[in-house]
């Protein structure tokens, strides 16, 4: 049972997220628990029987995330997965059959077209349009399920989710919401309608570039059923120290996103004063198209903010001047990481467009940083 302190904010809340109840001399949260198999004589019963089952480590995970979620709801399930990946599969895999039609964002996760091209190969239909404008309303007629994206990676267009859940639900289609950007503390899918909140607890969420770990938060009990199915099937499980770091990481989830937030809207407006015309996207700059939008949903804007410089060798020459960031994909950590997007050949974006991804940096010495290297690259 997870330690109740009726607390409702979200710092309180993250740091005793999925606690166990205490006991004298036990440690606040237990250590990993490492097992393949538990003791179970006679009849199966009980909650741990097998490690690819269940995991008295990820328990207390997933009652953390949840409670992040969804606070103050009993009927919220979440399942962790061993990758970001993972939580996005077993959404589309366990809710689709051969026939049903999904819509995707064509503007998502550059991992997303091998996705469309497995769902195609088992006979699912596969429509996309972009995240901006709602315009995956166009062509959500006879879908069974709508994936949205919102702020999209790495274009930061955002979509009305609310909108999109009602003509969604009254048209008999799923849906379900990549939360990854946002993470619990940005945006609340669930609150919002949406029957399935995933996301890579890889990034933010976590927030040190140390773990791999996605997850799945719904409603639903039967969804929840065949979604544990499929993680039971694939293995897709998490090791029990992946889920420990990432529990204890989550104590420090708000901190982080608090600096972090504003470290991104201090480079997204440092960048746009810049005489140079260099196309600077981030939810949270009033003049950014996604603004309006994106204030009403969202209680924060995100770490990640997008620019192009002219060129690619413009771009390479900004990330080798940078001395505070480093040149890493990912985002989300507490060390400030931008990269040339382009490099992956799995987006479409301009060849110096730029995803910067704000970390704890000190705001001055991070701007600072950024603005001299833009300077020097220049030259």
């Amino acid at each position: 049972m997870s330690e109740s302190t009726g607390a409702t904010g979200e710092g309180t809340r993250a740091v005793r997220a999925g606690l166990p109840e205490p006991v004298k001399n036990e440690p606040t949260l237990p250590g990993p628990v490492f097992a393949a198999h538990f003791h179970l004589p006679g009849d199966v019963a009980g909650p741990y029987t097998y490690g690819r089952d269940e995991n008295p480590t990820w328990t207390l995970l997933e009652r953390a995330v949840g409670e992040l979620e969804a606070p103050g709801r009993d009927d919220v399930q979440t399942l962790v997965f061993a990758s970001g990946m993972a939580a996005i599969s077993s959404v589309l895999f366990s809710q689709l059959r051969a026939g049903d039609t999904v819509v995707m964002p064509d503007d998502g996760y550059q991992a997303l077209p091998l996705v469309h091209e497995q769902l195609r190969a088992y006979g699912i239909q596969v429509r996309t349009a972009p995240t901006g404008q709602d315009a995956q309303l166009a062509v959500l007629e006879g879908a069974r399920l709508l994936w949205l994206e919102t702020p999209s990676n790495p274009g930061l267009d955002v979509c009305d989710i609310r909108r999109l859940v009602d003509t969604a639900h009254a048209r008999g289609a799923l849906v379900a919401v990549d939360n990854t950007l946002a993470t619990p503390l940005g945006q609340r899918p669930l609150e919002l309608g949406a029957d399935f909140s995933v996301a890579s607890g890889t990034k933010q969420l976590t927030g040190h570039g140390d773990v791999l770990l996605g997850y799945v938060s719904a409603r639903d009990a039967e969804a929840m059923t065949a979604v544990r199915r499929w993680r039971k099937l694939v293995g897709a499980i998490p090791g029990p120290m992946e889920a420990w770091l990432a529990h204890r990481s989550i104590a420090t989830l708000q901190l982080r996103v608090e600096r972090q937030s504003a470290n991104a809207l201090a480079v997204a407006e440092a960048l746009r004063d810049q005489p140079e015309e260099l196309g600077v996207r981030y939810p949270g700059l009033p003049d950014d198209p996604s603004y309006e939008i994106a204030s009403r949903q969202m209680r924060r804007f995100g770490c990640v903010v997008s620019f192009t410089l002219p060129t690619r060798a413009r771009a390479e020459r900004f990330l080798q001047g940078l001395r505070l960031v480093d040149d890493a994909t990912s985002f989300g950590g507490v060390r400030s990481t931008a990269e040339r997007r382009g490099r992956w050949g799995g987006d479409a974006v301009p060849e110096g467009f730029v995803r910067f991804s704000a970390g704890a940096e000190d705001t001055e010495d991070l701007v600072a940083d950024v603005l001299r290297a833009l300077r020097e690259s220049a030259d």
